[in-house]
């Protein structure tokens, strides 16, 4: 009988307050399978911590800590944005990671991450094979954005939506209340690069004419400055106040982010330095309005205490799945989400290729966005509705959130050569 491989989970990109929902299900699920996993070992600060031979030995961690993962936000062993390019690129790097695999008799690595990380995970998955080490590669979809292809939808979204919605609920009472005499524009900015995905959940909250938000502006619809300022002033004077959600990613009609700041993140992405303010400033110079705008950003991802419970299980039933799937022997693909119906909502899951997910991003249809361009149709209310539903909260102690605490304890090095990133 052959010896039980272990195994190497990693995380990547941004984190959310469901992804130690999915390493969770990896973990608890590895255990189960006790005669072809070994050990788990996970990536101390995602790949980088695979690159450096910095590994954490999950079984050092108690069952009890394992499952508070699935209430706990963010990385619990660390992520990174660090992006492997192409095999021609950085051919050093992939070799090294097998290297590391070798080292550590890890014949599975589940990579729990975006679009960028399905990439690294098929190129690991491809090169281990030609090097004659081949790796059972799985990816773990994970983004709050909700651009990955193929999955009706993406691990950490649904939490966001939920707190986006509420937010600008809540907001938009505030202002309204205040706005006889303070102020009358507030915007709201929401994460969302090239899809505006959170900034339309934002719309869940508007049940009414009159609710909160009165405007969204999408990445996916060009940015009409007279359009937007008509629009403002029309809200102001037949409610009051104008609340409005702006996704980080609006661009004006040249294709140019409103808010680019001129640099680039480790991914090569362009640094966005926030909309809202520029929307803001923009209503004040022409409208002559008062106005406060807010950048959640960090507390959209991280509120755990605010997650859907929809979301919490998919992240889990991922996780479980990518396991499942890699003791099978199948490789070099992903988990998905597959909707089965909207009402009442159902889901199941399905597998896709990684050569379909890699480097492929889903952005807004146009007929989830109304003909103005600023607001969600009932399409879209149908599609997002499901995905915020239900409560999970964190266990409370002394009036906050009780979250895990683990060791982390590290693998001790096998290489004697050490690598730089």
């Amino acid at each position: 009988m052959r010896k039980a491989r272990n195994a190497l989970y990693a995380q990547s990109g941004g984190v959310t307050a469901v992804i130690n929902a999915s390493a969770c299900g990896v973990i608890e699920t590895a255990r189960k399978f006790k005669s072809k996993i070994g050990k788990v070992y996970a990536g101390r600060n995602g790949i980088i911590g695979v690159l450096t031979e910095d590994l954490i030995d999950t079984t050092k961690e108690s069952a009890t800590a394992i499952r508070a993962l699935r209430y706990t936000p963010a990385g619990a062993f660390g992520s990174a944005r660090y992006k492997l390019k192409g095999l021609e690129e950085s051919k050093a790097q992939y070799e090294r990671l097998i290297e590391v695999f070798k080292a550590h008799d890890i014949g599975y690595f589940f990579y729990n991450g975006g679009g960028d990380s399905a990439d690294t995970c098929l190129k690991v998955s491809q090169l281990s094979g030609t090097m004659g080490y081949p790796i059972v590669a799985v990816h773990v979809p994970k983004t709050v954005d909700n651009d990955l292809p193929i999955t009706d939808n993406c691990p950490g979204f649904g939490s966001v939506a939920k707190y986006t919605a509420v937010s600008i609920r809540e907001a938009g009472l505030d202002v309204a209340s205040m706005s006889k005499t303070s102020t009358k524009v507030f915007v709201l900015e929401a994460m969302g690069r090239h899809a505006g995905w959170i900034a339309a959940a934002a719309g869940l909250a508007c049940e009414k004419p009159g609710d909160a938000p009165h405007i969204i502006l999408f990445p996916e619809i060009p940015f009409d400055e007279d359009k937007f300022l008509a629009k403002v002033d029309a809200t102001v004077r037949q409610y009051g106040y104008c609340a409005i959600v702006a996704s980080e990613g609006v661009k004006n009609t040249d294709g140019k982010f409103l808010a680019e700041a001129g640099t680039r993140d480790a991914f090569g992405h362009a640094q966005l330095g926030g909309v809202a303010p520029v929307i803001a400033q923009l209503v004040k110079s022409k409208l002559g309005y008062k106005y406060h705008w807010a950048v959640p950003d960090y507390l959209q991802r991280a509120a755990r205490h605010l997650a859907s419970k929809v979301d919490v299980e998919q992240a889990y039933a991922l996780g479980r799945t990518a396991v499942e799937l890699a003791v099978k022997g199948e490789g070099a693909v992903m988990p998905t989400i597959v909707r089965t119906s909207s009402k009442p909502y159902r889901w199941k899951i399905g597998v896709a290729k990684l050569k379909d997910v890699a480097n492929v991003e889903k952005k807004m249809p146009r007929d989830f966005i109304t003909d103005d361009g600023f607001g969600i149709t009932p399409k879209c209310r149908t599609y997002l509705a499901p995905l915020i539903q239900g409560e999970d909260y964190p266990p409370y102690k002394n009036g906050l959130p009780q979250y895990a605490q683990l060791k982390n304890a590290a693998v001790k090095k096998k290489l004697s050569t050490e690598f730089k990133v």
